[in-house]
């Protein structure tokens, strides 16, 4: 414990005085930390395994050309991340640009929440910036991490355009509190985590591998009784993203099981082919794959 104290203290002029530099000077140090990461092979093997696996049609240079473009866009993501501390997150705003907010609203209008479904895919950590386009309250669930300061400092960043972070242990309770209180919310869920090893509840496949899913969107939205958006993200170019709300179509509530769930899998799967760099390959997404109950 006395490390991660230690190691966050250290690390922490760097974060405060990068946080407050220009971008073009912030996306020399992810050039920088490009090189580094390159040299080092972060997590190199995981990423290949996932990638070879997820599109097992790709040569060993395609393979090793997405890695790249990944590493790459991983390193713009740190830089992007630490400048959301600057105080005029407005810097941040400019660079998202929003698609079509009116939808969202009008849903908001009359009377309903909404629950936003997407993915660890472009920069997952700036999608909170449209919260001044919509008219209710952004709420995001996340995961504690292991590094108490480290987790304070990210809450910190994520509270930055005045949305709430709520621990995912805790998302029912504060839900209903909204509902009772007739707080509009926009509540909103990364949906390609891993389950926890006593959350196996549902496979599908998925970037060509049998996959364990969270559940957590579609049990949201029918206990709520919420519009469901997929937000698919899409790096236009450094620094710059687009987001489109994608609604489902379907009535929620009389959605049949999994329905909902395999409607957010197939749109975030769709992104993830059509520019692979842009997703998070680093994580074990497939650690309990030898569990998937039809293997033999």
């Amino acid at each position: 414990m006395m490390l991660n104290y230690i190691g966050f203290y250290l690390s922490y002029p760097f974060l405060w005085l990068a946080g407050n530099m220009p971008f073009w000077i912030l996306y020399r140090f992810s050039d920088f930390f490009y090189i580094v990461v390159l040299l080092v092979g972060y997590r190199k093997k995981v990423i290949e395994t996932n990638l070879r696996n997820s599109f097992p049609e790709k040569s060993n240079s395609e393979i090793r050309k997405i890695r790249y473009s990944f590493y790459r866009h991983f390193c713009d993501i740190f830089v992007e991340t630490i400048a959301m501390q600057k105080s005029n997150v407005s810097r941040i705003r400019k660079r998202v640009r929003v698609v079509n907010p009116e939808d969202v609203n009008a849903v908001l209008e009359k009377g309903q929440d909404v629950i936003a479904v997407t993915g660890h895919y472009g920069n997952w950590e700036w999608v909170p910036s449209v919260s001044d386009r919509l008219n209710a309250l952004g709420v995001s669930v996340y995961r504690p991490l292991k590094n108490p300061m480290m987790d304070k400092y990210m809450l910190m960043l994520r509270s930055r355009f005045g949305s709430v972070n709520i621990p995912k242990k805790n998302t029912s309770r504060e839900i209903v509190r909204y509902k009772r209180s007739n707080q509009r919310f926009i509540l909103g869920l990364i949906s390609d985590q891993s389950p926890g090893k006593r959350e196996l509840q549902y496979w599908t496949r998925f970037l060509n591998q049998n996959t364990p899913v969270i559940l957590g969107p579609e049990k949201l939205a029918k206990l709520t009784d919420s519009q469901l958006f997929f937000w698919q993200m899409e790096k236009e170019k450094r620094g710059q993203y687009k987001i489109t709300f994608i609604p489902y179509e379907g009535n929620v509530k009389d959605s049949a099981d999994y329905d909902i769930t395999e409607w957010h899998l197939r749109l975030l799967e769709k992104l993830i082919v059509s520019k692979p760099e842009h997703w998070l390959w680093s994580h074990k997404r497939w650690k309990y794959q030898h569990l998937f109950p039809g293997k033999e």
